[in-house]
């Protein structure tokens, strides 16, 4: 539970940071279309943010087993990773087939919420 605070909100300053770099750094520097991608990567790396914290809230709540909410974060962390990460890395280096990664992290964004969503329908 404290660890997906934790990480929650090591990755809530990130994607402020992430997200003021495209804002201020990547304006004029790459298409509209790549910083579009670049937004994209920030709000969905903002909400799953979120929902790490949320998820750190959960398990501190549910005294019993919390090993599928368990399993749902560390999904969650890598939709993070691959979703958002694939994105970046495409506008950063230019390399469209990143965005090939980018489903990857989506699957893993909905596994981690419909893990949530049983959890919370098993002990809530």
């Amino acid at each position: 539970m404290k660890l997906f605070i934790m990480i929650g909100s090591i990755n809530m300053a990130l994607a402020v940071a992430i997200g003021a770099f495209g804002a201020h750094g990547l304006a004029g520097k790459v298409t509209e279309k790549m910083l579009q991608n670049w937004n994209t990567g920030a709000h969905y790396h903002i909400i799953h943010a979120l929902a790490l914290l949320a998820i750190g809230l959960l398990m501190s709540k549910i005294n019993g087993s919390t090993s599928l909410l368990n399993i749902g974060g560390w999904l969650i962390v890598a939709g993070i990773l691959f979703f958002s990460g694939s994105l970046y890395a495409m506008v950063l280096t230019g390399v469209k087939t990143w965005g090939a990664i980018t489903p990857i992290g989506g699957v893993a964004f909905i596994a981690g919420w419909i893990l949530v969503a049983v959890t919370a329908a098993k002990h809530l």
